[in-house]
């Protein structure tokens, strides 16, 4: 259902509107106050197949009614008598016009008198489904305080009951078989839990594992032990003796990557197979590095530069070099590698129908890895659904994306060094396709390589309707539905990050 919001003036009415099931509000027009008024609202009340509305109630600093409240509360009451199914409703507002004012300022140089008005009203109806979804929040977890209490109370009896069965059944079976069952189901249960292995998430200190020619089993597991790459030496010991008795373990040197779980099976199997020779090396690109940070580690390896600009002028990789890891040989050309990477996220959008799922979400394909690349640079894990939602809703909303990340790219492009933009005042300022803060829509292009969770985060976003988010100096991510509410957050939470240059 809508709602209309109204700023009531004795020259001219603002008109906003908000769907009762997104909750924002949004300006969309002014009345004259010419007589023929509530004819107009009448019309609007059709239009939006709506009978609830809410009008700005005026108070005084100090929270008192004044003479342009009682010129309110009249116009409700002979609205009440011209449109009689509508349901008024009243919302205290206190310089609501200024704020308008402020908000037109920033995001616009020429403004009519008229937009004010609607802006006002479109802050007056805000503020009413704020105060009105707190009422219904308050409400609800009451009614859950008292469902899950007895929810509580009936599941604590079930237990005691089932309990008191298992007691009984414990006194039917000979204590002596029980214990045994027990020891060998915890024996087994240790065994697979220490064969296991977990993901190793070591950036650039990877393990490193030496075998010598000859050397002793027992040395060896001590080593991967060392290396927290086994759980159990005892566990390892009889796995390799029971299940891999006849494996021949081979000298070398092992590399084990960032990001992989190995399993004792695992472990075993690579001893088995031998270490790579001197001639073979792993290349890794991490979620968020941008080909800029692929370049310089590629000249890192050797690379001449002339080669590596000639690779990345084939075609637009940015975006599209996959994080993960590959293992290539010495002297592959640098378009090889980059292939590799690019036939990654190739697969990674058949796989997951990335195509038809942004088509869904009103994007192309590249328009939905560009938001990606910028939602990977803006947050991480879970919260990436729910910043994707927020730059979705303000691209539908024609609102500036306001990322910084994107700026930062920019910057990156035109001046890495940051030699000519020194601060972030001039920073913010620079004339760039990429720079979201200056111009609506999202930028020319990818800013990073996305990661799969950030690239199904804008496939599939958050049902939330947020128009702001940032990152707390705590690293917590806060939310707000106005600029009002924003900017509160950025004084409470953000000291420090917020001034961080760019």
């Amino acid at each position: 259902m809508l709602i209309l919001g109204l700023d009531v003036g004795e020259k001219r009415i603002g008109v906003a509107k908000a769907d009762s099931n997104v909750k924002i509000a949004i300006p969309i027009s002014t009345i004259e106050v010419d007589g023929n008024e509530f004819q107009e609202i009448a019309r609007l009340t059709r239009l939006y197949n709506t009978s609830a509305v809410v009008l700005g109630l005026p108070r005084s600093n100090e929270g008192n009614e004044t003479a342009q409240s009682l010129y309110v509360r009249n116009f409700a009451k002979t609205l009440a008598e011209k449109v009689p199914n509508v349901k008024i409703n009243f919302q205290d507002e206190s310089l609501t016009s200024v704020e308008a004012e402020k908000r037109l300022k920033a995001r616009k140089k020429n403004y009519e008198k008229g937009e004010i008005d609607a802006e006002a009203a479109s802050i007056i109806l805000q503020d009413f489904i704020e105060n009105y979804r707190e009422k219904a929040e308050t409400t609800s977890k009451k009614t859950n305080i008292a469902e899950k209490t007895s929810k509580k109370i009936m599941l604590e009896s079930k237990k005691a009951t089932e309990k008191s069965k298992k007691v009984l059944k414990l006194f039917v079976v000979p204590p002596i078989i029980l214990f045994l069952v027990l020891v060998v189901l915890g024996g087994l249960l240790w065994y697979k839990n220490s064969l296991s292995g977990s993901t190793l998430n070591c950036a650039d200190d990877c393990p490193v594992i030496t075998v010598e020619d000859g050397e002793a089993t027992e040395s060896i597991i001590k080593k991967l032990s060392d290396k927290g790459l086994i759980g159990n030496e005892l566990a390892f010991k009889i796995y390799l003796k029971l299940e891999r008795g006849n494996a021949v373990i081979k000298s070398g040197t092992y590399y084990f990557e960032n990001g992989r779980a190995y399993s004792a099976k695992d472990i075993v199997d690579m001893l088995e197979l031998g270490a790579k020779g001197d001639n073979v090396f792993a290349f890794t690109i991490l979620p968020g590095e941008t080909i800029f940070d692929v370049k310089k580690k590629l000249v890192n390896l050797g690379y001449e530069q002339t080669e590596i600009e000639e690779a990345f002028a084939v075609k637009k990789y940015e975006g599209y070099l996959f994080g993960e890891t590959h293992e290539f040989y010495k002297n592959t050309p640098v378009t090889d590698i980059l292939e590799t990477f690019y036939a990654e996220t190739e697969r990674v959008i058949a796989e997951n129908d990335l195509v038809k799922k942004y088509e869904e979400r009103g994007l192309t394909l590249d328009q939905g890895i560009t938001l990606a690349s910028i939602v990977q640079k803006e947050a991480h894990g879970k919260e990436q659904p729910t910043v994707a939602q927020v730059f979705l809703t303000r691209i539908a909303y024609g609102i500036p994306l306001g990322s910084d990340v994107t700026v930062s790219y920019a910057l990156d492009v035109v001046d890495p060094d940051r030699n000519i933009y020194k601060d972030n005042q001039s920073a913010l300022m620079i004339d760039s396709c990429y720079n979201t803060r200056r111009y609506a829509g999202l930028p020319c292009g990818p800013i990073s390589s996305p990661s799969l969770s950030a690239l199904l985060a804008v496939a599939n976003p958050s049902d939330t309707s947020y128009l702001y988010f940032l990152t707390g100096d705590d690293g917590t991510m806060y939310y707000s539905y106005t600029e009002a509410e924003h900017n509160q957050k950025i004084r409470d939470y953000c000291k420090v990050l917020c001034d961080v240059s760019l």
